[in-house]
């Protein structure tokens, strides 16, 4: 069955292209939240044609989500003719803007020497695509299966994934009995397993101060000088701090090895969408908003307290030091166990198709797992899809043909082996 099983993804490699090429076409740019609902709609329309039992989930109230913004997750299933375990293949319909370098037009996709250019195709349009070919391919090839399929399309991973994953998990749908297995097509490259991802803490910091005339600054306090001084001390202690914490979980690339701090963004003073000549005056506000990211050996409380040791330094050597610090987002790290039912069959799959070992990796940033692992209690997941995680978010992204029939074939191998073995057990 497996060798018939392969000629018939590779028979599919036309449709393949398509599906990937129509799904570019939805320019899903969040924020803030486009197209959403004719993108979850159109992959829904081809799951039900094809037996499947699908449902469109509004995540009313979450942030974003509006009228004009709806945040539509679709949710397909297709049950086997006996009893089994579900594996579920998720992934997120979402990309980031587009943004300028781009030698083509991002959301009218090429196909040019074996490759599928456009906005998403790597993350994550193109993993979707060959999840959805293995499993109609899986269909098509294994008459009355155990257990059962689904396939979702999810919403807002790129910004943190509340209103998809994050909501659905908290329905129920990423949770034992309806779910056993769960597999998201990241582009982690075609020969990794990707059993987890480093923690992430975001915080907004403020520094305070009192306006003034920008020509009698004595009378005021400026809050960009504060912020100053809090950058420095982050250069000189924070910095040298987190290069030297290394881990033993073998993320990728080799830099993220390491605890890392990005400054995400810096603001103060004038509104950034002023027009003429700046008004003269002394700044009373300065945000910023800083993205650290942490290991599983560090303690998510220290992470917080080494940024506020610094703030509360400051508050009592620096005079007039004032700041407000508001968390923005926290996720633990979380890592599935290696000999997990669904890390052992892929890696399997991997072998089969490649000829040569998977390799285990852990992301740099987090993705939907988080939500999974920590609302819906269920461990056996893990990120594999085509695509060059380098590629994500660059201007000109693509995803290579022959990696997402790869992939399609290391997704469809490993669903059997996992429906299989559930059916030996």
């Amino acid at each position: 069955m497996q060798d018939s099983l392969f000629r018939r993804i590779e028979d599919k490699q036309n449709d393949l292209v398509a599906l990937t090429c129509d799904l570019i076409r939805f320019p899903t740019v969040n924020p803030p939240g486009e197209a959403y609902t004719p993108c979850a709609e159109f992959l829904g329309e081809r799951l039900r044609k094809r037996g499947f039992e699908v449902s469109y989930h509004r995540a009313e109230g979450v942030v974003g989500d509006s009228d004009k913004y709806p945040r539509t997750n679709v949710v397909a299933r297709i049950e086997g003719g006996r009893p089994g375990p579900c594996v579920h293949f998720n992934g997120h319909i979402d990309v980031v803007a587009a943004g300028g370098g781009w030698s083509v037009d991002p959301f009218n996709p090429l196909v040019r020497d074996g490759k599928v250019y456009g906005r998403g195709a790597c993350d994550m349009k193109g993993g979707i695509a060959a999840s959805v070919i293995a499993v109609e391919a899986l269909l098509e090839e294994a008459d009355g299966f155990a257990g059962a399929l689904e396939i979702s399309g999810t919403v807002d991973e790129e910004s943190g994934g509340y209103g998809g994953v994050g909501y659905l998990a908290q329905q129920g749908f990423f949770s034992r009995p309806r779910v056993d297995h769960v597999i998201i097509p990241e582009p982690l490259n075609v020969d990794r397993v990707c059993i987890g991802h480093r923690g992430v803490w975001w915080a907004e910091i403020e520094t305070q101060g009192r306006i003034a005339h920008g020509s009698m600054p004595f009378l005021g306090d400026c809050a960009v000088r504060h912020m100053g001084a809090f950058l420095q001390r982050l250069e000189s202690e924070l910095y040298p701090a987190l290069a030297a914490k290394r881990t033993a979980m073998p993320v990728v690339p080799e830099g993220a090895k390491q605890s890392t701090l990005n400054i995400n963004s810096l603001h103060g003073g004038l509104s950034e969408d002023f027009e003429g000549l700046p008004a003269p005056m002394v700044p009373d506000s300065c945000r910023m908003i800083i993205d650290r990211r942490y290991l599983i050996e560090e303690d998510p409380a220290q992470v917080k307290n080494e940024v506020v040791a610094i703030l509360e330094s400051l508050k009592h050597d620096r005079e007039g030091f004032e700041y407000a610090l508001r968390e923005v987002l926290a996720f633990q790290p979380t890592m599935t166990d290696p000999d997990a039912p669904v890390v052992r069959a892929v890696s399997a799959a991997i072998q089969e198709v490649l000829g040569r070992p998977a390799q285990q990796v852990v992301s740099p940033g987090t993705y939907d797992q988080k939500h999974i692992v920590r609302v819906g209690h269920l461990e056996d997941c893990i990120a594999y899809g085509p695509g060059i995680l380098d590629l994500a978010h660059q201007p000109d992204e693509y995803v290579g043909i022959d990696d997402m029939i790869a992939s399609a074939k290391v997704m469809a191998s490993a669903t059997l082996a996992l429906l299989d073995r559930a059916r030996a057990g």
